[in-house]
């Protein structure tokens, strides 16, 4: 499966963002998704993800209650929106997937084989 997000973007704090990731190739209802960030100098962060029928998901504690992920089987995508921004959510966003028809998810990089190419979220305080 091929990975492209869009959706990045500046923000002010407080403010709202809709990020997308399309998929392409190989069936995409097979793929649990997640989504990560990543800032320079730090290591990838797990953000949230969705099992392969979105009947789960997890997100990280920073970011519990401010954003959602979903997904639309039927148009091969994925999204997180983000709402109550902070400086702190300031990174390079990445989606990425991992062949999986379990309905249980993990955050670990590790596990998602397929990365798309990141889109840029800058929240300015």
């Amino acid at each position: 499966v091929q990975l492209q997000a869009s959706g990045g973007g500046l923000a002010q704090t407080g403010g709202s963002l809709r990020l997308s990731c399309a998929a392409s190739g190989r069936s995409f209802s097979n793929y649990a998704m997640a989504w990560f960030r990543q800032t320079p100098g730090k290591e990838r962060e797990f953000v949230a993800a969705i099992s392969w029928n979105g009947g789960t998901t997890i997100y990280a504690d920073s970011v519990k209650g401010r954003f959602t992920i979903s997904r639309d089987n039927t148009k091969n995508t994925v999204s997180l929106q983000m709402n109550s921004l902070k400086p702190e959510d300031t990174a390079v966003y990445y989606c990425a997937a991992r062949f999986s028809k379990s309905p249980t998810v993990v955050g670990g990089d590790r596990y998602y084989s397929a990365w798309g190419q990141g889109t840029l979220v800058t929240v300015s305080s």
